[in-house]
């Protein structure tokens, strides 16, 4: 299974933040989030930024992909992590999450 955390901090310019507490981390570009995870969630999961189109897609095709969990449920998906979904398909949404939010301009006032 894919190292999530590891690949969000291969992104150019990402940032592994805790800005909430010490177990949530908040992968951010630009001082923008474009990935969240918690270290004691069970099972293990994501949330990423998506395409509100693409995320109604994702959401109908694999039972693993929730809309976001406490996060705007348009442009937030969860993904549960326990092992079903294809790696590929983790990774090519976290490169959709990462080239949301990096094409944004900079937030104002990055933490």
């Amino acid at each position: 299974m894919i190292n999530v955390a590891e690949y969000c901090l291969e992104k150019l310019g990402a940032e592994e933040t805790y800005p909430f507490d010490a177990t949530t981390t908040v992968m951010k570009v630009h001082g923008k989030m474009f990935a969240l995870m918690a270290a004691v969630e069970n099972p293990p999961s994501i949330n990423l930024k998506c395409d509100p189109t693409r995320s109604i897609l994702l959401r109908q095709e694999y039972p693993e992909i929730a809309a976001g969990y406490h996060m705007n449920k348009v442009h937030w998906n969860t993904l549960d992590l326990t092992g079903n979904l294809p790696d590929a398909l983790v990774r090519e949404l976290i490169d959709h999450s990462y080239d949301l939010v990096a094409k944004t301009k900079p937030a104002k006032n990055p933490e």
